[in-house]
């Protein structure tokens, strides 16, 4: 059985406190997965260690200690089939999201999805109705760039004849034991205490994760999504599809009325999709960097940052850095340091807070 492990501060909920992502405890189908604090918490016990969390988490903040999806890939492309299954492969279809499958399509020339186990499995009717939208999303996408490949699900019910390729259960652990080293005895052993724990166990980020909190990181399964592309012959026509056929980036519009300027959409941003330039004169944002994670949405109070309501593909392909405003860069009337004016404004944010407090102690 697989243990899932959280990386705190790669969860965009740790990035801010108004955060709505609740993508992993909405998908996972025996309610391993709570978010009543500020960070998911996982009972052990309870994960079947379906990875259907794992494909869905924008930032990749999730993981099986068993399994790696971008690992995979590359194992994957040796294989001389291309059939993924969960009793050969991968642990269940839903670990793959369909910026993954669509990947794996053109490095394959098309995948076969074994749902012939799904109809005997504790989760396969909860979780079929996440992998049919995954499928149909792919295969969506991979029409509209012109792909001569799709995702196929067929029921195979794959066999495993190699027992020795079978992972021990937790019986054959403890009979198992007294024949391992001691150091990775006392890993797995640990290990099992861990995944038989039925409770629980909260995440919290402090002072040691904030380096990485700041850290702006581009996706791994984006990376390999890149690296998929190049593999694709580009389309005779870019098509225009509607924004929630695409769940794994966005195109964003920003209504310079609205915006005040306060710098935070670029600066929480996790992946660096929204960016600025030295004198913060600007918003810029890049598409293909997106995850859709949402946060930028979150913290912007006034609402000016808004989903477009469509998404051009040639960003795949030929992907342009837009910029969304330019604002004017002045100088602050009291303490002298740059800021973007809003509406003429001579007196930058700070000094204008400190302004507002010290007439409320004044009682003015």
């Amino acid at each position: 059985m697989s243990l899932l492990i959280l990386s705190p501060s790669s969860c965009v909920r740790a990035l801010s406190v108004n955060s709505i992502c609740t993508h992993c405890s909405d998908v996972c189908p025996t309610g391993a997965i709570s978010i009543t604090e500020r960070l998911p918490s996982i009972n052990q016990a309870q994960c079947v260690g379906c990875a259907g969390c794992v494909a869905v988490c924008p930032a990749e903040a999730l993981k099986l200690d068993d399994f790696s999806a971008t690992e995979f890939f590359f194992s994957f492309a040796s294989d001389e089939q291309n059939i993924l299954s969960c009793q050969k492969n991968i642990p269940c279809i839903a670990a793959l999201s369909s910026e993954q499958l669509i990947s794996f399509v053109q490095m394959k020339q098309g995948v076969v999805l074994d749902t012939g186990h799904c109809g005997g499995c504790d989760i396969g009717e909860s979780i079929l109705t996440s992998i049919s939208a995954t499928v149909d999303n792919s295969n969506y996408l991979l029409e509209a760039i012109e792909s001569k490949y799709t995702v196929q699900c067929e029921n195979i019910a794959y066999v495993n004849c190699d027992d020795a390729d079978q992972k021990p259960d937790r019986r054959d652990f403890f009979k198992n034991f007294h024949l391992r080293g001691i150091g990775k005895a006392r890993g797995d052993f640990e290990k099992e205490i861990q995944r038989t724990t039925d409770e629980f166990i909260e995440y919290t980020t402090d002072s040691s994760h904030t380096k990485a909190l700041r850290t702006k990181k581009i996706t791994d399964r984006r990376k390999l999504f890149f690296t998929a592309l190049k593999r694709f012959d580009v389309p005779s026509e870019f098509h225009v599809v509607q924004s929630d056929k695409i769940v794994f980036t966005s195109q964003k519009l920003l209504d310079e009325s609205l915006c005040t300027a306060c710098e935070m959409c670029y600066r929480i941003c996790p992946t660096g999709a929204l960016t600025s330039d030295m004198r913060n004169s600007k918003v810029d944002f890049d598409p293909f960097l997106c995850v859709k994670c949402h946060l930028c949405h979150d913290v912007c109070e006034p609402d000016a940052i808004t989903l477009s309501s469509s998404y051009n593909l040639k960003e795949w392909y030929a992907p342009k850095v837009q910029n969304l405003a330019t604002y004017l860069v002045r100088r602050c009337d009291e303490c002298d340091g740059l800021f973007s004016s809003i509406g003429g404004e001579k007196i930058c944010r700070r000094c204008r807070l400190e302004e507002e407090e010290a007439r409320e102690l004044w009682g003015l």
